[in-house]
């Protein structure tokens, strides 16, 4: 509807779309040139925003609302064919955010060159246009993705700092090319080359991430969460702070993958690796161990309290539902738990401590929190009598 109105709302000028073919010829480079370094599963963030944030400010709505289309385009094309719908949604997300931010920017400066003239005012009110551009695309995003899953919490999907951060980035980008850009079109053969360096970086940077985190439930994989496991081992034993470790399994995992199948059992990893997440600090290193055992440090956490997280764990977990065909799935964990400095001084030892804790509590009958039972120290040898003189 948006397009078909402003696409009958005004005259079409050679120069506007010659500025808006430079700028999708620019912004089809920047996904040629990082293609090849491959493209992280799931959401990925990219700087396109630096070439639809000028079309945005300098060129009519209509043109705001196409350029994200022909540049999802080609994504789905040359880089990684998804879901239709959601190229479909990003789309018109990015568009109509455009389109808005376009129509403010053109209603406060009706003098377009203004904005290249580096006159103050023009410049702040690009800046608080791309700004509400970031707000609008992100706040459909939010809405669709709560909407899917209405269970995840808003500030799952919210901003958190490094999108903070990358947005400010975007905002800045495409505020200083838009400036480029009307000063002279040739100067973005000066500020492409910067930007393509920027957009491998980030990619480069989300494939680093991604090489970290187990692919099914989005939590540090085992090789990852030993590195930070190890190195807050140290730091606490540099500190002489407390430190406790949880081993955690899924009861009776291998049933639900026979019965309901092995995509049922992922949703249940997911749905544990979530509940896990939402219940423990920022700072808690959680990862997938492998198979149906997760494990949680605790730093700063002493045995009373890595007792109570591991308690509220299993009790949020065994209230825990998974949709599946026509019945509602429930699981229980066990979970071993070892303190640092009680049960061992490094995460070998930790982890062997845990393990054991752990079987003991499969032994006891599962859907239970078990600690190993520290052995008394054994008292003196009594002293020999002096000789006698």
């Amino acid at each position: 509807m948006a397009i078909a109105f402003f696409a009958a709302s005004g005259p079409y000028r050679w120069p506007d779309v010659l500025m808006f073919a430079a700028l999708m010829g620019c912004g089809a480079v920047c996904i040629e040139a990082t293609r090849r370094l491959g493209m992280p599963a799931g959401v990925s963030r990219d700087l396109l925003s630096a070439w639809w944030l000028p079309v945005a400010l300098l060129l009519p709505p209509i043109y705001a609302l196409l350029a994200p289309i022909l540049l999802q385009m080609l994504m789905q094309v040359r880089v990684r064919a998804t879901v239709l719908y959601r190229r479909v949604f990003s789309s018109a997300a990015i568009g109509l955010a455009g389109c808005v931010a376009s129509v403010v920017f053109h209603a406060v400066v009706p003098d377009i060159s203004a904005l290249s003239k580096g006159a103050g005012v023009p410049i702040m009110l690009a800046v608080g246009c791309a700004a509400l551009f970031a707000l609008l695309n992100t706040a459909l995003i939010v809405i669709a993705a709560h909407t899917a899953d209405p269970d995840t919490r808003w500030r799952d999907v919210l901003w958190d700092r490094e999108s903070a951060i990358l947005d400010v980035v975007e905002l800045c980008l495409g505020v200083i090319v838009a400036i480029a850009c009307g000063l002279n079109l040739a100067l973005l053969a000066l500020a492409l080359p910067p930007v393509v360096l920027l957009q491998r970086s980030l990619l480069h940077a989300q494939l680093q991430a991604a090489a970290r985190t187990d692919a099914k439930t989005g939590l540090l994989n085992a090789a990852a969460w030993q590195r930070e496991a190890d190195t807050e081992i140290v730091r606490a034993r540099r500190t002489g702070e407390t430190l406790a470790l949880l081993i955690i399994d899924i009861d009776h995992f291998k049933r639900v993958n026979d019965k309901h199948g092995h995509l049922v059992g992922d949703q249940v990893l997911v749905g544990v690796a979530a509940t896990l997440r939402s219940q423990l600090r920022d700072y808690d290193v959680v990862g997938r161990f492998g198979g149906e055992e997760f494990v949680v440090l605790l730093p700063r956490a002493d045995i009373t309290e890595a007792r109570r997280v591991a308690e509220r764990l299993r009790n949020r977990i065994g209230r825990m539902a998974v949709p599946a065909d026509d019945a509602l799935i429930t699981v229980t964990i066990s979970a071993g738990v070892a303190i640092m400095s009680i049960h061992g001084d490094d995460l070998i030892e930790l982890l062997a401590a845990a393990d054991l804790a752990l079987y003991r509590a499969k032994e006891l009958g599962r859907d239970r929190i078990c600690i190993p039972a520290v052995q008394p120290a054994p008292p003196p040898a009594p002293m020999d009598p002096p000789p006698a003189a």
